[in-house]
């Protein structure tokens, strides 16, 4: 049973919200998959351009909270583009028994409930 890396998870995150975001209509102009690099995303939608910071996390942290420094460090540097700042926190834990750790090809359930602005 190999198990999911750090960077794995934090791709298949990345993945759930670029395919809501572009659902949702946002164009990408900047994609950063490396682990502590933020924004990941960087989009234009009507108009407007838009920072998104991707985090994944296993059960049982709560993918809602996020850490209040660093995205005040990105809101202070998407302010200097006049960006909106998101957060996107994307949970993930095994599908049949969450004590259970996440590994490769097994079945997985995913918490993810949209981008939080930081206002």
């Amino acid at each position: 049973m190999e198990l999911i890396a750090e960077q794995g998870l934090h791709n298949l995150a990345m993945e759930i919200v670029g395919k809501r975001m572009e659902e949702e209509g946002f164009e990408f102009m900047t994609v950063n998959s490396e682990l502590q690099k933020d924004p990941q995303f960087v989009c234009l939608k009507d108009k407007s351009l838009h920072f998104i910071v991707v985090k994944a996390c296993l059960y049982p942290k709560n993918p809602i909270v996020f850490d209040a420094v660093l995205m005040n460090q990105v809101k202070v540097h998407g302010a200097k583009f006049k960006a909106r700042t998101y957060y996107a926190g994307v949970g993930f834990a095994h599908a049949e028994d969450y004590q259970k750790s996440l590994s490769k090809n097994a079945p997985y359930v995913v918490n993810y409930d949209g981008l939080q602005e930081i206002l």
